[in-house]
């Protein structure tokens, strides 16, 4: 085994650069369940942005707004729409990381930088990916503090009620015509990923649409980036759409882990969270295709569902409709039992539901 040039011990943040981050935090806080625990904006010094740190099990999600129009996240703003900006990997060593990926080919974005305060200090350093999107490597062994120097712990009055959300399971980039295989080889070649598992336009298709997709992971699985790019068909297909509104390419969606998923997608659907609909026929000869599971059938059908088995077991899940009104980003919720694979069998479903959303927009 080559010795792992790019230790990663995990995903230490998601950053979005949203319209209106005090609005989106609430969001999040009542529909997801996260809990508010760290702010920072110019009641602590910093004057140009405001930032709200949310956090459930090893999620955390930073939610960034612009103060003026004048700031480059206000461009980032108008251009894509609320959006991920930061996928921020927790490294041992950020400055390592950084000569690391650069010395193998990585744009730098941000040089290797300490920030400190009371609780100790946080190495940090960028470098470009797909899109606008970075990722930042957080080395944090010496920090004691809620989140980052710069931020001040902050509560809401609004209890939020956890829904059993996890961790990340794994973050999934749209890319342009042709540029998966580019990307897939910078993960491969820059950061050490391997290649996972390869779909073509024949597991991914409709009769009107298709799309390409390749995962990489990284060296002990933790992080897992599919990276998608549209394939010819006869209309458009969602990646061309997210990339029309998105105005390039960027990630799609986050998908979360839960324990026990009939709990959290009632929890959301409860508080008003929108999935995507497979027909009822889809439960008709669910069993015959994936075999015995633990679960009852019927709350999986009342609540949509959708269940798919590998070698290794099943999993479990489901996808919201985009969480802003431009139909870019949305979330997957997935219960891995035993499954490492992604619901390969699923997908045909899955995108004649993303389809009738599509023509309901006008965007098919």
């Amino acid at each position: 085994m080559n010795q792992d040039f790019l230790p990663i011990n995990g995903t230490d943040y998601v950053e979005l650069y949203v319209g209106n981050a005090k609005q989106s935090s609430l969001f999040y806080q009542y529909a997801f369940g996260y809990e508010l625990i760290a702010y920072a904006g110019p009641e602590t010094g910093i004057r140009d942005r405001a930032s709200y740190v949310l956090k459930q099990d090893k999620i955390r999600l930073v939610l960034t707004t612009p103060l003026k129009e004048t700031h480059p996240i206000a461009n980032h703003i108008k251009k894509h729409g609320d959006g991920v900006k930061v996928l921020a990997l927790w490294v041992d060593d950020a400055t390592k990381s950084f000569n690391e990926t650069v010395t193998r080919g990585a744009i730098p974005h941000e040089e290797p930088k300490v920030h400190k305060d009371g609780f100790g200090e946080v190495v940090t350093a960028s470098i470009k990916t797909y899109g606008e999107t970075i990722h930042t490597f957080v080395e944090r062994k010496n920090y004691k503090g809620v989140f980052l120097p710069g931020y001040k712990p902050r509560t809401s009055e609004y209890q939020a009620t956890p829904i059993g959300l996890k961790y990340i399971d794994h973050c999934v980039g749209n890319v342009g015509w042709g540029e998966m295989n580019k990307w897939v080889d910078f993960y491969e070649k820059v950061m050490g990923f391997e290649l996972l598992i390869t779909f073509d336009d024949k597991d991914i298709s409709t009769e009107y649409s298709a799309l390409m997709s390749k995962v990489v992971s990284n060296g002990n699985g933790f992080i897992k980036f599919p990276i998608n790019e549209p394939a010819e068909g006869k209309k458009k297909s969602q990646i061309e759409e997210y990339l029309d509104f998105y105005n390039g390419p960027g990630v799609q969606h986050m998908a979360i882990a839960t324990d026990d998923i009939i709990h959290t997608v009632s929890e959301l659907r409860k508080r008003g969270v929108e999935f995507l609909e497979v027909p009822a026929s889809y439960y008709d000869d669910l069993l015959d295709r994936v075999g015995k599971i633990e679960e009852e059938l019927k709350p999986l059908k009342d609540l949509n569902i959708l269940v798919d088995r590998d070698e290794e077991g099943y999993l479990l899940q489901i996808f919201t409709k985009p969480v802003q009104d431009r139909p870019t980003l949305f979330f997957e919720i997935i219960q891995r039992k035993g499954a490492k694979s992604f619901g390969k069998g699923n997908f045909k479903a899955l995108f004649e539901a993303i389809e009738r959303e599509q023509e309901l927009r006008g965007n098919l």
